[in-house]
């Protein structure tokens, strides 16, 4: 089966996604590539921690009626490190932004529903998914849905199939350069039947180890806290992390941790990577497929919208005035702000983890920074406008 589209889009992930629906509004055709059901995408849970930007885009593009609903919108956070909770004040400090906790699989929802309204096609299930012809004018997409081969010829691809999909190893190797880093720890993650314990996400610091405490709606938490990468999650019964958890976030004034259930739990590794450049001809990466970043900083999601938010203005000049300036400059223009998100979450993780080679020398470096954050109006300004994103300009 031979198919012809404009831009060919490979994964239905925010990226993916986000990006069909800003070409849809300015009447550019194209067709979504997904090797999931559409069951499985819109049930995987993930974190969701909106910037300002992606909110006022979701709201812009007619997404934000749940959102505004059932999201949580958050006008701080608290640092907790030495018995005691910091507030980071988002709206003094960051121009009145905030930050919308509704996860992504909520935001995948929407865009689904709102993307098959339209009438734009989302091929879901598909398998064995090839890339030829990238560095010519008409790049093909290769791939077996219902049991059926399909070509699809297109003007452009993008890439938006994550980490491990398969758009970045198609990039010709010549050229291209990886930057990563992995750690030497990861994030112990639950899901816990409880109501909310704190009305903003707690980011403590402690001789333990790391902990987080945010919330996914009226009756489930979401916590995590710091373990080594490589454990077996069975080593981690419910009771030993409901104690880890008290123990890492106690405070000398007696804050309470309300408990019950556990529904989910799972360990994450953490890295930073990045790959250069993002585009090769008419093929384009975007969000995981190009970054990944520590979760410390909340940034995956919204960056995977940045990118799209430039390629889908590229692809409009493209098609509506015949200049291929903005496609050209995609990649300098993503990285740019890529590279200033990578050293944001770097640098939460690295003041708010313990590191296995640590000593007494750079705890107290890190209890440093911390006292410079909370008590500096600059070091706490630049934590806020990173935290709510900066503008998509920038």
């Amino acid at each position: 089966m031979n198919e012809r589209t404009q831009v060919g889009i490979i994964g239905a992930g925010p990226a993916g996604l986000m990006l069909s629906l800003l070409l849809a509004r300015e009447g550019i055709d194209s067709i979504v590539l997904e090797s999931r059901s559409r069951e499985e995408i819109e049930s995987t849970i993930r974190a969701g921690v909106l910037e300002q930007g992606t909110v006022d885009l979701m709201t812009v593009m007619g997404l934000g009626e749940r959102m505004r609903r059932e999201g949580v919108v958050h006008h701080g956070i608290e640092l907790r490190f030495g018995g005691a909770g910091h507030r980071i004040d988002f709206a003094d400090l960051a121009g009145g932004r905030s930050i919308t906790l509704y996860p992504q699989h909520e935001v995948i929802k929407d865009c689904v529903a709102a993307r098959l309204e339209q009438g734009g096609t989302i091929l879901f299930n598909v398998r064995h998914v090839q890339l030829d012809d990238i560095s010519t004018g008409q790049p093909l997409i290769r791939c077996v849905h219902q049991d059926k081969q399909v070509e699809l010829r297109c003007d452009f691809i993008a890439g938006c199939d994550g980490f491990h999909g398969v758009s970045r190893s198609s990039l010709p190797e010549t050229g291209l350069r990886v930057f990563s880093r992995s750690y030497p720890f990861g994030w112990l993650g639950i899901l816990m039947q409880a109501p909310p314990s704190t009305s903003e996400l707690i980011y403590a610091y402690s001789e333990r180890g790391f902990a987080l405490v945010s919330t996914r709606s009226p009756e489930l938490q979401r916590l995590y806290i710091q373990c080594d990468p490589t454990d077996d999650i069975a080593n981690w019964p419910d009771a030993l992390i409901l104690d880890e958890l008290q123990a890492r976030l106690a405070t000398s004034h007696g804050w309470e941790l309300r408990v019950g259930p556990v529904v989910q739990k799972g360990i994450l590794a953490m890295r930073s990577f990045v790959v250069e450049p993002m585009q090769y001809g008419r093929f384009f990466l975007a969000g995981d497929a190009a970054h990944i970043v520590p979760p410390t900083g909340a940034k995956g999601l919204n960056l995977a919208v940045a990118d799209v938010r430039h390629l889908a203005r590229a692809l409009v000049r493209f098609y509506q005035h015949n200049q291929s300036d903005l496609l050209e400059a995609y990649s300098t223009t993503c990285l740019k702000r890529v590279w200033r998100a990578e050293h944001f979450s770097w640098w939460m993780t690295s003041m708010l983890h313990r590191f296995p080679d640590d000593d007494a020398f750079q705890q107290r470096m890190q209890r440093a920074q911390l006292d410079y954050t909370v008590n500096s109006r600059a070091a706490a300004t630049s934590l806020a406008e990173n935290y709510v994103g900066l503008p998509f300009d920038w």
